[in-house]
């Protein structure tokens, strides 16, 4: 959790270890952003900031660099790793086949109580967007994909997708952030939703890969911008 006057700090209320905890924060704000791409990451002054000695930062810094977060420079230090066009494009393609297949699945196998879910969250995206409410953009959109992923009933899709989405999770935030107008991501949402309420597995396919694709070429568009 990011506080602007002493940085980052730790939700001391969770039950998990501490180790876990110093982990999950710096991970957390590398991919909300509130760590950027390019800084510098000192362990002493991230211990400081959580009230926590060196050595939870000190692993956590090795596991983020095990994820690709972080970077170790030698003789310059630790950084949060710039994000890569290459990267985004690779982990696009891959998504759009995936996302592609589970609106397929979903469209076969999706009940009532599932799209209705869809529809709500797709609402809900709506009014984010309309008031450029960012936590809200990405809290809804996470819930219509992810019932879209549960309602494929394929619970190894659901896992390679899952993957996938965690290293995703810094090039949406920063999508988010940048895009001017969100309110076409409704009717798109929508086009897929009707889908599978239809039953129309190929239409889905298609209407979950057009997502993806006009997605990541707006995102692509917009890192390239920032390089």
């Amino acid at each position: 959790m990011w506080d602007d006057k002493k940085g980052l700090s730790l939700d001391i209320s969770s039950c998990k270890p501490l180790r876990e905890i110093v982990f999950e924060t710096i991970r957390c704000a590398i991919i909300t952003g509130e760590l950027q791409p390019g800084q510098r990451l000192m362990e002493v002054q991230l211990a400081e900031q959580m009230g926590v000695s060196r050595t939870p930062v000190r692993e956590s810094i090795r596991k983020l660099e095990l994820e690709g977060l972080v970077k170790m420079v030698p003789r310059k230090g630790v950084y949060v790793t710039p994000m890569s066009v290459n990267d985004l494009k690779e982990m696009m393609e891959i998504r759009r086949a995936l996302e592609g297949l589970a609106a397929e699945l979903a469209a076969m196998n999706a009940t009532k109580e599932e799209i209705s879910r869809l529809y709500e969250a797709n609402e809900l995206f709506g009014e984010s967007a309309l008031h450029n409410d960012e936590e809200g953009i990405i809290k809804h959109d996470m819930q219509i994909h992810e019932t879209i992923y549960t309602a494929s009933k394929n619970v190894k899709l659901q896992a390679m997708i899952n993957s996938l989405r965690e290293q995703m999770q810094r090039f949406r935030a920063e999508y988010v952030h940048r895009i001017e107008d969100k309110t076409p991501l409704v009717n798109q949402h929508m086009e897929i939703i009707r889908q599978i309420e239809k039953g129309e597995c190929r239409k889905a396919n298609l209407a979950a890969c057009d997502h993806i694709y006009t997605t990541g070429d707006s995102m692509l568009g917009l890192l390239k911008k920032n390089d």
